[in-house]
């Protein structure tokens, strides 16, 4: 859609995510804080330095606001992707307020750092659509992970 705006943010999760549920429809929806903090190298001292830190507020709905809460940590780099709005709410003493927050496409696990193994839903595919060939009868997978062995070498 034309006028959003996408953003991309790499940095460490302030504290585990949040999970609830909307009443109305049961939908999944859970809240975490990245933190991103660019490295900057200062000339005087011929050093990199940690330059200001953004907090920046994400949200990511249904499914896979479920895998988010189920994956993630504080403490893990991650790289969401996502469109950057405004909201506006009163809060409980009725002050008017405004926050910047990411509502997030997706949400991955970097591999800067770190090794991940994914583990798909048995019963959906990458797109969150219904896999119209799960539960086949011919015995053959179509996850081309599914008979993955890691080598001893890979294996750290």
């Amino acid at each position: 859609m034309s006028g959003e705006t996408n953003l991309t943010i790499i940095g460490n999760l302030t504290a585990d995510p949040t999970i609830r549920f909307m009443n109305d429809t049961g939908d999944a929806v859970v809240n975490f804080t990245v933190a991103s903090t660019p490295r900057v190298f200062d000339q005087k001292s011929k050093q990199w330095k940690d330059g200001a830190a953004l907090f920046m507020r994400c949200t990511q709905w249904r499914e896979a606001g479920q895998h988010v809460a189920d994956s993630l940590a504080k403490g893990d780099r991650v790289i969401v992707v996502g469109k950057l709005q405004q909201r506006e709410y009163t809060d409980r003493d009725g002050v008017k307020r405004t926050v910047m927050e990411v509502v997030a496409d997706e949400v991955g696990t970097s591999l800067k750092y770190a090794v991940a193994r994914p583990i798909r839903n048995k019963n959906r595919n990458g797109g969150g659509r219904p896999n119209p060939k799960a539960g086949n009868d011919s015995g053959a997978s179509d996850d081309p992970w599914a008979t993955f062995q890691p080598s001893t070498d890979e294996v750290a």
